[in-house]
């Protein structure tokens, strides 16, 4: 049973791969996060079974002192999810990769009923951490020939990479219960878990030219900072990496207003502007709105910051003008 699992949860992890790598699926998101929970749940399952942990659902009735297992309507044991997989002391999983399939259990969670637009390119960082672990873990705990790094090689591109193709865009799109459960999770985690490529793994990318015929190249090459090779990389490189925009209140604009010698910028002046140039336009790019709050991005406190500019050298000339020749 233990090597069945481990069979299956192979099998899982490569058909969430063989699909996100499908040109012709349009569900790319949907279908990674299903087939993946199900691969480290059966994964998790496997250790569990084999190190004699019980992961069946169960309680202890009132009253009494011995354990009752959790059943489904049918009589079937319910075992536990991957959640709680996660959860139990016994877990071998390091910290960031239980950061990462949290917040892949929580993205499923958020989409399971509804469809969201641009998962696929604004998360990709996480999918392939995601499918790295299980790569890194299935042979960790179980053994080299259970691998999937043979059999899940680097999707061939059509275009070439254009850093506007590539790069992670469009979170105005991601639908509002999204976009908020991110901002919660990330804003939640440590630098360092940010950082983590285990949470996310981001790649940068160069062309990479030979100096004679037949020098093989890989597509892809990983080289650590430190390595030779990628001295001089700073010149043309551009960075996979999903950034977080930094995010103001409005209270903080005019808070950063007023310490910057606007004192006559007020909340009421704050609300007036973006009113009047219809700011929270999502196609203008100014801000976002996580859970019941706005939050306005650097862009627009550069809007913010001009028109304070304006305003007093506006008050500065009629103060002038006044003043008794």
């Amino acid at each position: 049973m233990t090597l069945e699992l481990v069979v299956k949860a192979r099998e899982a992890a490569l058909a969430a791969i063989q699909l996100f790598n499908n040109p012709l699926i349009t569900f790319k998101s949907e279908s990674f996060i299903v087939l993946s929970t199900i691969a480290w749940t059966y994964l998790l399952h496997a250790h569990y079974r084999k190190t004699d942990v019980e992961y069946r659902y169960c309680h202890i009735p009132e009253g009494g002192t011995r354990r009752r297992f959790d059943r489904t309507d049918e009589g079937g044991f319910k075992y536990w999810d991957l959640s709680k997989c996660l959860q139990a002391r016994e877990c071998p999983l390091d910290p960031d990769t239980k950061a990462n399939l949290f917040f892949l259990v929580g993205l499923r969670n958020e989409i399971v009923h509804r469809m969201c637009p641009n998962l696929d390119a604004y998360f990709s960082a996480r999918y392939q951490a995601c499918a790295l672990n299980f790569s890194h873990y299935i042979k960790a705990l179980f053994g080299e020939k259970y691998a999937i790094d043979r059999e899940a090689g680097y999707s061939l591109q059509l275009a070439e990479f254009e850093q506007e193709q590539a790069l992670p865009s469009g979170a105005d799109l991601l639908l509002p219960n999204v976009r908020a459960f991110v901002a919660r999770f990330d804003g939640a985690l440590s630098e360092d878990q940010l950082n983590s490529e285990r949470f996310a793994f981001r790649l940068v990318f160069t062309r990479r030219l030979v100096n004679r015929p037949g020098q093989a190249d890989r597509v892809v090459e990983f080289v650590s900072p430190g390595d030779p090779a990628a001295q001089g990389l700073a010149r043309d490189h551009w960075v996979l990496k999903v950034v977080e925009k930094p995010k103001f209140l409005p209270s903080e604009i005019v808070a950063l207003m007023q310490e910057e010698g606007f004192a006559f910028f007020t909340m009421h002046q704050h609300t007036l502007l973006w009113q009047a140039l219809d700011a929270k336009n999502l196609a203008k790019g100014y801000g976002i709105k996580v859970g019941y709050a706005w939050m306005w991005y650097e862009s627009w406190l550069d809007v913010v910051r001009q028109h304070c500019r304006g305003e007093q050298e506006r008050m500065l000339r009629a103060s002038a003008s006044k003043s008794p020749g």
